[in-house]
Order: C-alpha cells, then structure tokens, then sequence
C-alpha cells in the first residue's frame, strides 16, 4: 500500500510560501520564499536526523528536518520551526554556529547549523516523519541519505569537527 500524503490545507490558510518552485530544467523544489532546515549537533550525541515518510520527496531517506521559508521568515525562524513542528526540538536556546546557502538562483536552501546545549529525545511529530534520531557523525554516511543532504553533508561535516 503506498502512503499518501496528507491532505494540504485550503488556500485561503496556507502561507503564501507553501508551493513548489520549477527551475529552467523542470525540477521542483518546495518553498516559494526557499527553504531550510536545521543540522542540530550535540558534541556526544552527533546530530538529530530525520527519516522522511515515504510520500515526501525523497522519501525513505534520512536528512535534516526542515521545509518551506513562510513569508517575511529568515532561514534561522524557518528552520527551528520547522524542526520543532516535525521532531520536537524545545524552545530552549539553540547556539547558532554556521548557515550554508545552496543558491540556485531561482530557489535557495539554507543549512542552519545549532549547537544544542541538552541532549533531547526527538520525537515523530507529524506525518513528514517515520523516525527520528541522534546520528553519530562518523555514522551518518552509512544511512541513505536524501540526496541534497549527501551532497552537502561532508562540507557540514568538515564545518563541525572544525569547532
């Protein structure tokens, strides 16, 4: 049985940022404002992956939880929200270290690295998610990762180790 997403909500209550953006090739990205997500690292525990339903894009890969950038959001507002929406990340201060832009031109993602101070128990939010978890650093490369997310991951790791 293949799982459907979730229905969206009608227009009249989405955020104008909630759509798909088509580059010259036709490829889409989610997120008419760009996206980003958030590379939460803890020194013992690694850092907080999320494994995408399914139904997403990519789905059945592990990456960084994250979406779409609402309306007036800076990448840092988008990306705690985000993580807080589909994983559970507290409220409680997050030690921003780096953001990494991937600037396509018509469509951006940003990284935005935290440094968390407590280690937390992340938990399956919402439907974006079938299982969430602290990754060990040396053992992200061993999980199918969502291809952004591998392209990116050993420039944010060399960033990491490097602090």
């Amino acid at each position: 049985m293949t799982q459907q997403p979730p229905p969206l909500p009608p227009a009249h209550l989405r955020d104008p940022g909630d759509a798909w953006v088509e580059g010259p090739d036709g490829q889409r990205f989610w997120g008419r404002f760009g996206a980003a997500g958030l590379l939460a690292w803890h020194p013992e525990a690694g850092i907080l992956l999320q494994h995408r339903a399914e139904w997403s894009h990519h789905g059945g890969t592990w990456g960084l939880p994250g979406g779409a950038r609402k309306l007036g959001e800076s990448a840092f507002e988008a990306a705690v929200r985000e993580a807080q929406e589909e994983v559970g990340v507290p409220d409680e201060p997050l030690e921003p270290l780096f953001e990494s832009v991937l600037d396509l031109g018509f469509w951006s993602y940003t990284t935005v690295a935290v440094r968390v101070e407590r280690v937390f128990a992340p938990i399956v939010a919402d439907a974006e998610s079938i299982g969430v978890r602290w990754v060990a650093i040396d053992d992200v490369d061993a999980l199918p990762l969502h291809p952004g997310f591998a392209a990116a991951w050993p420039t944010l790791r060399d960033r990491l180790r490097a602090l």
